[in-house]
């Protein structure tokens, strides 16, 4: 079963009225707000939102930031630990960017206001994650870096008068010059005293920072806005994007009970790097053994362990252990968790943790060099959008908030260098499409069982199938909620292509029918395409050989 087609642009209104900036920013993240302080210095920038602009998946992050800010630690050791967790994919140059400009941008965003917690000495307090062998994890309120992040920001973007932010607004598609460059984008735009209807703004360039793609699956740590929207903007626009195969489930997201969907409370894995463990129905630890790390292991490690204890036991999670933590430890290094936990009636002082491996985080996305630059002249990517190389096949922990900081600030200086000039929209002639968002649930039911952790050539062609049926029921009238199904259906084809085709297990991607990984036959990227000016397109893989690397 091949992908099924998708639409080449959204059916919308034409445009109702036209604006001009420098640079659009389209996400409001660390990796977008970030970009936005950076490039004001070139003119106006405008940063577009689809909710509140703390809305997205920052304000989420437990357990914090990675960089090798202590002396024992170097930001070599950094280096070979992110590349053992890529599973031999990740970029070595890519990596070696983000672990050597990393420190400084940290420090950087410490100036900017953001309050990391620190020891009785006054240095900043590091703790150890999954995949690390240094402590070089800094957080913010315990458990609460990411709110603390997102918050020194969006007060620093406040402050600067020469950003403007539009909320409650979707962008539709990008908008291209005669020759193929950017030349702004279209959106759609809600909400009371702010500009309403679809409009276009045209822009020298355009930096996606709009996230992930949590919600093609019925469980995940993602917020709602989380539709995959920047991808399939991408996709659209003709931009390669790579390695979207490579789903990262995280092995402790809070167990709700059958049927739970939507976004769930994530157990972040700094409670393990305090001590906490994993343990079956019956007590027994299973992690020893798996891994050097045991407990600690990569992700991948971690998530497919607990999967196969679910298997074998025919149960539907395990337990995290971190009862000798007591009361004083947990409300001061994990309040938010401790919350959450009671709040759905779980006291992780006296009583084990249920969980089980939801979706978290895409290591792959839009393609991009060095510099944030996408295979589209003046489209730019960073953060969990882009694929920057740095995660290969499996993202070692608290990398993601460190690589949307790194690569947000290189795009700023690439343009700085040399700004795109300002180009005429060309028109545009390819067929609309539109799917209806009544079939959201079904996609996510589809993804789950066919594309979820356990992968197979059967079950991604059963997925296959049943997609290309949800693109049969066409929404009547255009609206954002359609629009987004547009862009989660979209997403889920191009990543069942990619999974259907990778046939090794390697990293977050795992093939039953494949259980091995294979670095004579793929030991290369997968770059997905859709060809142009076609009706029916189909997103297309390329495989792309490159050298084994060093890898689990």
């Amino acid at each position: 079963m091949t992908a099924p087609a998708v639409p080449q642009r959204l059916a919308a209104p034409e445009p109702g009225w036209t604006d001009t900036v420098d640079v659009v920013v389209i996400g409001s993240g660390i990796a977008g707000l970030t970009a936005a302080l950076k490039a004001r210095a070139l003119g106006s920038v405008l940063v577009v939102t689809k909710d509140v602009v703390a809305s997205g998946s920052t304000q989420w992050a437990q357990g914090g930031i990675a960089a090798a800010l202590s002396p024992e630690d170097s930001p070599e050791d950094h280096l070979k630990d992110t590349l053992v967790a890529g599973a031999g994919l990740s970029d070595p140059e890519a990596v070696r960017v983000l672990v050597t400009e990393g420190p400084d941008a940290v420090r950087d965003l410490i100036e900017l206001g953001a309050v990391f917690d620190t020891g009785a000495g006054g240095d900043l307090s590091l703790t150890r994650e999954g995949g690390h062998h240094r402590n070089r994890i800094a957080h913010a309120g315990g458990d609460a870096t990411g709110a603390e992040i997102e918050r020194a920001l969006v007060a620093a973007v406040k402050r600067a008068p020469d950003i403007r932010i539009i909320e409650h607004a979707l962008v539709l598609d990008l908008l291209k010059a005669e020759d193929g460059a950017i030349a702004g984008v279209t959106l759609h735009v809600m909400g009371e005293g702010q500009l309403d209807g679809v409009g276009a703004i045209r822009s020298r360039a355009v930096i996606l920072a709009s996230g992930g793609l949590g919600q093609l699956y019925a469980a995940t740590t993602n917020p709602s806005v989380s539709t995959g929207d920047g991808m399939a903007l991408a996709l659209r626009a003709g931009a390669k994007v790579r390695d979207l195969e490579f789903i990262q489930f995280h092995p402790t997201v809070l167990w709700l009970g059958k049927g739970a969907k939507g976004q769930q409370p994530l157990v972040s894995e700094a409670v393990r790097g305090e001590g906490a463990f994993l343990v079956d129905h019956e007590g027994k630890r299973f992690m020893q053994g798996q891994h050097e790390l045991a407990d600690l292991a990569p992700r991948d490690i971690v998530a497919k362990a607990i999967m196969r204890q679910m298997l074998a036991s025919g149960k539907d999670h395990v337990f995290l252990d971190a009862r000798d933590f007591g009361d004083e430890k947990w409300r001061v290094r994990f309040p938010t968790i401790l919350a959450s936990c009671r709040s759905h009636g779980i006291d992780p002082v006296h009583e084990l943790i249920p969980v089980a491996p939801a979706c978290h985080y895409s290591s792959g996305g839009v393609w991009t060099d060095l510099h944030g630059q996408t295979s589209v002249p003046g489209l730019y990517a960073c953060g969990e959008v882009a694929c920057t190389g740095v995660h290969g096949a499996n993202r070692l922990a608290s990398n993601s908030l460190l690589e949307g900081l790194v690569f947000a600030r290189r795009i700023a200086d690439s343009l700085t260098k040399q700004l795109p000039v300002l180009r005429e929209p060309a028109a545009d002639h390819r067929v609309p499409g539109l799917v209806d968002a009544g079939v959201v649930p079904e996609l996510q039911r589809v993804m789950t069982v066919g594309a979820g952790v356990i992968r197979s050539a059967s079950g991604l062609s059963e997925a296959g199938d049943r997609l290309a049926k949800l693109f049969e029921q066409p929404a009547e009238q255009p609206g954002t909620p359609d629009w987004e199904a547009t862009n989660l259906a979209t997403v889920a084809s191009a990543l069942i292509e990619a999974a259907t085709t990778r046939e090794e297990s390697r990293g977050s991607h795992w093939r039953e029918d494949y259980p091995d990984r294979d670095d004579e036959n793929w030991s290369g990227s997968l770059d997905l395409t859709l060809p142009a000016e076609d009706d029916s397109a189909r997103p297309a893989a390329t495989f792309v050989a490159q050298a084994p690397r060093e890898g689990n």
